[in-house]
């Protein structure tokens, strides 16, 4: 089975995880801004490589998973790493407020419908966390989930983070490579790149009034990710806590640990039987000498 690449932003599967000790920008060794698109863009072209060998391959699919604050650029992190992936060996998908459909459903519903086949790049912006983040922030949200029974909430999240555990080691030993970053930017960071989205015609449409609104529950959502990384982090479905104040930094790590979680697959094209071999010698020889 599948188990975390190694970095030192590799959140411990020990529960001890502390937000506040965790950096947002990169450290005074880090590589300088062009190193970093350079090897940026070493790892797309080898993951667009890599994924048409596990297209091939066939046994296994690879599930990546951003969760951030506002600002903390998702959107633009998935289309860097992506740029090179063929359109069909990837798909992505965006959680927002659920549907009445999905709250009809249990909470790991909607995104059981978009997981990956065997083959394919799945990613989430945003996920079944949201379940174990904004609800916990906001937990009258529970009141249109129509629940059979409303335990109290800490009993409901260590219930709902058990579900999280058992669900992702399930996908594991299917094949599912799992893989959830974290994006980590700083308050005033957020507070710049809200900013720049009102100075800029160009950014305005990014911007809304929510924005704003649930900045004002940092510390909330800052415990709430504090405790679902330390509960859900584990070899097989590893959390990342990346530095997120620099985007050139944060693209470049990300790329180089899914690119390593692709490396640790082993991926091999099929072998072809030596009785198909012989097949195609003579097919070739009625191409090449059809007129």
């Amino acid at each position: 089975m599948f188990t975390a690449p190694p970095s030192p932003f590799l959140v411990p599967f020990d529960g001890r995880f502390e937000v506040g000790s965790q950096p947002t920008a990169p450290g005074a060794d880090a590589p300088g801004k062009d190193d970093r698109k350079k090897r940026l863009e070493q790892c797309v072209e080898r993951i667009a490589a890599l994924q048409h060998v596990m297209y091939a391959h066939d046994k296994h699919a690879m599930l990546l998973v951003f969760q951030a604050m506002d600002a903390a650029g998702k959107d633009g992190t998935i289309r860097a790493l992506l740029t090179g992936v063929n359109p069909a060996g990837c798909q992505v998908f965006a959680f927002k407020q659920p549907s009445s459909l999905e709250l009809d459903h249990d909470f790991l519903w909607r995104t059981g419908m978009c997981l990956p086949e065997r083959g394919r790049i799945g990613v989430f912006n945003r996920s079944y966390y949201e379940e174990v983040l904004v609800v916990r922030v906001h937990p009258e949200f529970l009141d249109a989930q129509n629940l059979p029974e409303r335990p109290d909430l800490e009993t409901l999240w260590a219930h709902r983070m058990e579900s999280i555990r058992d669900h992702e080691l399930h996908l594991a030993r299917n094949g599912v490579v799992v893989l959830k970053f974290w994006l980590n930017v700083s308050r005033d960071e957020q507070r710049k790149r809200f900013l720049s989205r009102l100075e800029e015609p160009e950014k305005n449409w990014k911007f809304s009034q929510g924005d704003l609104r649930e900045r004002g529950f940092w510390d909330a959502y800052m415990r709430a990710y504090e405790q679902a990384l330390a509960e859900t982090s584990r070899p097989w479905a590893p959390w990342y806590a990346i530095p997120a104040d620099s985007k050139s930094f944060l693209r470049m790590t990300v790329a180089e640990l899914v690119c390593a979680a692709f490396e640790s697959l082993d991926l091999k094209y099929p072998t072809v039987r030596a009785e198909d071999v012989a097949r195609f010698a003579e097919i070739r020889r009625k191409l090449e000498t059809e007129k």
